[in-house]
């Protein structure tokens, strides 16, 4: 039985992939380096460590990612003000699962101050989680497990408990790697991409029924 769901941030809760995409070209931009958007799609769920430093990797580029990672945060503070927005559903489906008694953990691969940028701008508080999870938490990011390990843990509850809702194909492998159940949003891939879930829906405005009845 249901007990207990993980949300992911970023693609689930609100649209800042573009926005942290912009940010980053920026601050490539800033050390002399033209590089394209699709250059960070295999990278995308998987925290800005890797989601900068593969980019980097790829044009053959040695970084200080502690130090590149926080000017693009700084960047990215900067052109979100204002502008971004709860994805749809967002908050109905929240409040369809606290009005459920289940538990509810924000688990993000991205750091402690976008997290804290996004909540501030999309209205939700700290409070509405029963935990918070950041890239910081844990050492192996997803695709690897750990994180959605150390999310019902703290919880108190077991993974097999969970229900895990993800839009990347990076969350979804380290969802059911570490057997939660996994709902995957059309936000930032294609279903066909995330065909490993177990339910995928347009948005939380159109979940299946079954997802929070087993």
């Amino acid at each position: 039985m249901i007990k207990g769901v993980l949300f992911d941030m970023d693609g689930v809760l609100v649209d800042s992939e573009p926005y942290i995409c912009k940010a980053a070209i920026r601050m490539f931009e800033e050390l002399g380096m033209k590089v394209l958007p699709e250059d960070f799609i295999p990278f995308v769920g998987m925290g800005e460590n890797r989601y900068i430093g593969g980019v980097a990797e790829k044009h053959g580029v040695k970084v200080d990612i502690e130090k590149v990672k926080a000017r693009t945060y700084e960047i990215y503070e900067t052109i979100v003000r204002d502008k971004l927005s709860p994805l749809p559903g967002t908050h109905e489906f929240i409040a369809e699962c606290r009005k459920r008694g289940l538990k509810l953990a924000l688990v993000t691969s991205a750091d402690r101050v976008k997290m804290e940028v996004n909540l501030k701008e999309i209205g939700l508080s700290w409070d509405t989680f029963n935990s918070i999870i950041t890239g910081l938490d844990v050492l192996n990011k997803k695709p690897f497990p750990d994180i959605y390990i150390k999310a019902a843990q703290n919880i108190g509850l077991n993974p097999w408990e969970c229900l895990v809702v993800e839009d990347a194909v990076s969350g979804i492998k380290a969802g059911k790697a570490a057997g939660c159940r996994c709902l995957a949003v059309e936000t930032s891939f294609d279903a066909s991409a995330l065909y490993e879930a177990d339910w995928i829906c347009e948005s939380l405005l159109k979940v299946p029924e079954e997802v929070l009845n087993w």
